[in-house]
């Protein structure tokens, strides 16, 4: 006959492992995962006057992305499409890009101007230029003597 250590507090310690798995799961996952079939990749640039973000669209018609700007929140959205060769269905052999939906959301700081928010497209990739208001910018206040 073995030994069985007892440890009573063991479920506890478990418990809370799972709850914390959950929050984490929840906090950590991006908002688009849900209703997007894929996510492009971003970078995010802040200069002193702008933030500045490069969206990753190569194959993705710019006139069918969707940029929108709601209560703070930027959103991307679109789809990137297979290619349909009318003459003959080509046989995968390999797929690495992504194909369907995205979408992606950021919520922006108070110091942005929204109406002034402009997008662009260069060879695939979306950038929007985001300005910060006026009032947001640091200046220097010299100290009189």
């Amino acid at each position: 006959m073995s030994l069985i250590r007892y440890e009573p507090w063991r479920g506890v310690s478990q418990l809370q492992d799972e709850i914390n798995r959950l929050f984490d799961s929840r906090a950590n996952a991006d908002s688009s995962s849900a209703t997007a079939d894929w996510v492009p990749s971003v970078d995010i640039n802040e200069f002193e006057d702008s933030f500045q973000l490069q969206v990753d669209l190569p194959g993705v018609d710019p006139k069918e992305v969707e940029v929108t700007l709601d209560g703070g929140v930027l959103t991307i959205a679109g789809e990137r499409k297979f290619s349909d060769s009318e003459t003959a269905t080509p046989t995968r052999r390999r797929a690495e890009r992504a194909y369907g939906r995205f979408y992606r959301r950021f919520i922006l700081p108070d110091t942005v101007d929204g109406d002034k928010v402009e997008a662009s497209n260069r060879h695939g990739v979306i950038e929007i230029s985001i300005p910060k208001q006026a009032k947001a910018l640091p200046r220097r206040i010299s100290v009189a003597a």
